[in-house]
């Protein structure tokens, strides 16, 4: 697994075959980088967060220092989550299933899967899962 892809100059293709060698190095360094920089801006928020702890005097000081703290601790709870689909979908790149669809075993697509590289499902499949909610949601 030593395929090193420039993502600058490679652009996954319908022409070649679906999920080949490049295709799977592509994705493996697009969410690899992707994973980097959420983790980037942790580091960058704790860093933040442990500067900005000083006490504030004021009282509408404190009370808006600590809604931006919670704000922030939300986010990184939402990246989080985020990482674990990460590293879900670099498994999947590991065991072969990357880029299928886990309803249909059908292939996502490339445009779905540059666009949102921890899809699990086809457009149609999503589609299908979205207007299930909602009646459930609407009931």
């Amino acid at each position: 697994m030593s395929e090193k892809i420039d993502l600058s100059n490679y652009v996954p293709s319908e022409d070649e075959e679906f999920m080949n060698g490049n295709q799977r190095a592509y994705f493996r360094a697009k969410l690899v980088a992707w994973k980097n920089d959420i983790l980037r801006e942790a580091r960058e928020t704790l860093d933040h967060l442990a500067e900005e702890s000083a006490n504030h005097p004021d009282l509408a000081d404190r009370a808006s220092s600590e809604t931006d703290r919670a704000i922030e601790l939300r986010a990184r709870d939402r990246q989080r989550k985020l990482i674990s689909k990460i590293d879900a979908a670099l498994q999947r790149i590991e065991d072969g299933t990357y880029g299928y669809c886990e309803e249909t075993g059908e292939p996502i697509g490339l445009k779905r899967l540059d666009a949102r590289p921890i899809a699990t499902l086809s457009i149609e499949a999503q589609e299908r899962h979205e207007r299930r909610e909602k009646v459930y949601r609407d009931e």
